[in-house]
């Protein structure tokens, strides 16, 4: 067995990220590649585990039951929320996906040398079950120094709360160890987290390599307007979200609507991801009622610039801001908001609904940004239509903004707290 002592002679050069899935462009693999990229830059080497990866081959252990999308996932996820009780071999079905998947850390570990693991919200959400109680049970096995990054918990999604699985939520979402760190991305569920489990926690904001400012709009991308149906005079909307409930979707379709455009278009730049299809087809008929069109462009973005299956051009999120005129980021609830730093970081400007976290986390620090609470008022229409028709006010907006987030929300900020973390175990 490898046992991971924690002594000043300990010495942490090789880091493993854990998740299940790093491919794309989701929120999580994007906060992988942010801390990649730190951690990388000091001196640090980064590996992979998970049961999607768009990693370099020879730092990643792909493990499909991994995934939170595997089939035999899915038909524990179906047996265990929305119900009380669960079946014996339901329980057996976990044990032995949990035997597997504990055996392939154990493999990663060996492989790739890890002297610390960043289990990457695989100990928050539960969206794959034996994928958390195999992390907690290495954990306790090895004594492995353990930066557990915790995006979103159970308790704050209702799908979760009706369950026949409570016994592994507190066993491992998330675990309270001896030699686990544990990071979150927003004060209230750092208040959460020591309330609900007694667990103390940093909180370590998401972030944007804000020092290096992002590259003007190029050739590649100016035909992306035309690609998607847009003509010249016609406004690039975007609401760069997943199509899930908690986006609020219906108040971007009302602010478009109430803009008067003579091509009233919404861009919509994520899949549908885990939560079905039902809330797609009630916002698709939500816009065609309200007269505006939705465009939903996931088949176009990739987490590069490539040529696509059928020859086409792919294109990265970020080419959809480069091109964008205003952004709308109505959410009801977030983690944090990469798609407001992104947003800030490619100098647009956004209307943002006064979420929790928002009101919390990153309002007191000042961004100059278009509010609503809840609902369109003519009051959010009117400032929109002054930001965009005067070119001195949105530049102002977009550049203080800048230098907020730069202050707030850089790798600079990532730097210090991550390396802190680290020297903790060495």
């Amino acid at each position: 067995m490898v046992i991971f002592p924690q002594n000043p002679s300990y010495h942490i050069k090789n880091i493993g990220f854990v998740s299940t899935r790093i491919a794309g462009t989701d929120g999580v693999s994007l906060e992988i590649q942010k801390w990649a990229e730190v951690l990388e830059r000091n001196r640090y080497e980064c590996f992979y585990f998970a049961g999607e990866l768009d990693r370099a081959k020879e730092k990643s252990l792909l493990v499909e039951e991994a995934y939170f999308d595997h089939p035999l996932i899915q038909e524990i996820n179906d047996e265990v929320f929305g119900k009380r009780s669960r079946k014996r071999e339901t329980s057996g079905a976990v044990q032995e996906i949990k035997n597997r998947l504990k055996a392939a850390l154990y493999e990663f570990a060996e492989q790739f040398d890890i002297h610390l693991i960043i289990p990457e919200n695989a100990l928050s959400i539960p969206m794959n079950i034996p994928l958390g109680i195999a992390l907690s049970e290495f954990i306790a096995e090895t004594g492995i120094p353990t930066i557990a990054h915790h995006h979103d918990f159970f308790w704050e999604r209702p799908r979760f709360l009706i369950n026949a699985c409570m016994d592994y939520l507190n066993m491992a979402f998330p675990p309270y160890l001896p030699s686990i760190k544990h990071v979150v991305i927003n004060s209230l569920a750092s208040e959460q987290l020591s309330f609900r489990r007694g667990i103390s926690n940093s909180i370590v904001p998401n972030v944007l390599d804000f020092a290096n400012e992002p590259p003007p709009l190029d050739d590649y991308c100016t035909d992306l307007r035309e690609r998607i149906g847009l003509h010249d005079g016609d406004l690039f909307i975007l609401q760069p979200t997943r199509v899930v409930p908690r986006k609020w979707i219906e108040r971007s379709i009302e602010i478009v609507r109430n803009l008067n455009l003579s091509n009233p278009v919404l861009v919509i730049s994520h899949a549908l991801d885990d939560e079905g299809t039902d809330y797609y087809l009630r916002v698709r008929d939500y816009s065609e009622s309200m007269g505006v069109k939705l465009l939903t462009i996931d088949h176009l973005i990739s987490s590069m610039r490539c040529l696509g299956a059928d020859g086409g051009k792919l294109y990265r999120t970020a080419d959809l801001y480069q091109n964008a005129d205003l952004v709308t980021y109505p959410s009801g609830y977030e983690g944090f908001g990469n798609a407001f730093l992104e947003t800030i970081y490619y100098r647009k400007p956004i209307v943002v609904n006064r979420y929790s976290i928002y009101i919390a986390d990153i309002e007191p620090v000042g961004f100059d940004v278009i509010v609503l609470d809840g609902f369109v008022s003519s009051q959010v229409i009117a400032g929109i239509t002054n930001v965009l028709n005067n070119d001195d006010r949105r530049q102002a907006m977009v550049e203080h903004n800048y230098q907020i987030g730069k202050r707030y929300f850089s790798y600079e900020v990532l730097e210090e707290k991550l390396m802190h973390l680290i020297r903790t175990f060495e």
